[in-house]
């Protein structure tokens, strides 16, 4: 599938090509498949067309923004209504406290995670949804979402624009540096529940 969508990128007109980035790094959030849509490729392929002249970088990062920024608000609201089904789960169900703990704490140490989720793929598709459920409030997620959004898009497009090249070792690359920051949330919950398990 990501060779297809490469290949189309390169041999359609730029502004079909646009519209496909734009689908795709919409979709990854909105729809929750952002570990099986190749959103983040796509992107770098923005930067590459933009470096052959066939579009400018200024509209592929305003188009890779606005995407980003849409779908996770999407993801975020979709989230937001399927929330109280998520009380109502069997694992839940016997344990309100803790699920309510957890609806807090997205609440008010969430925003880091969404700007950080932004950087590798499965947390791209499910960040936006979780925050959502956590009742956390949109125009501080929106805040957030739009931080990410921005850093995320740049550092992608311009690293197909500038590396274009390059760009398979590139492509190589964002995927062991997505595996890297995974390893490193975990890393992360893990401790925190470990200290928290530890003061209880």
């Amino acid at each position: 599938m990501l060779q297809k969508v490469v290949d189309t990128l390169l041999s359609v007109p730029p502004w079909i090509a646009l519209l496909i980035i734009a689908a795709l790094v919409f979709g990854e959030a909105a729809l929750f498949f952002g570990f099986v849509l190749p959103g983040e490729t796509a992107v770098v392929y923005g930067g590459v067309l933009a470096d052959a002249g066939k579009v400018s970088v200024a509209l592929v990062l305003a188009v890779v923004i606005l995407a980003a920024v849409a779908g996770d608000s999407v993801g975020f609201e979709v989230g937001r209504a399927l929330g109280p089904r998520l009380v109502r789960a069997p694992v839940l169900r016997n344990h309100p406290e803790r699920f309510a703990d957890a609806q807090a704490y997205l609440r008010r140490r969430g925003g880091r995670a969404v700007v950080a989720g932004r950087f590798t793929a499965f947390l791209r598709a499910v960040m936006p949804g979780l925050a959502g459920a956590s009742l956390m409030r949109y125009r501080r997620f929106l805040a957030f979402n739009v931080i990410g959004g921005v850093l995320w898009g740049t550092a992608c497009v311009l690293l197909g624009y500038f590396a274009a090249h390059s760009i398979s070792r590139i492509t190589h690359a964002l995927g062991v540096t997505s595996a890297a920051v995974v390893a490193l949330i975990a890393v992360g919950l893990l401790w925190a529940w470990h200290r928290r398990t530890r003061d209880v």
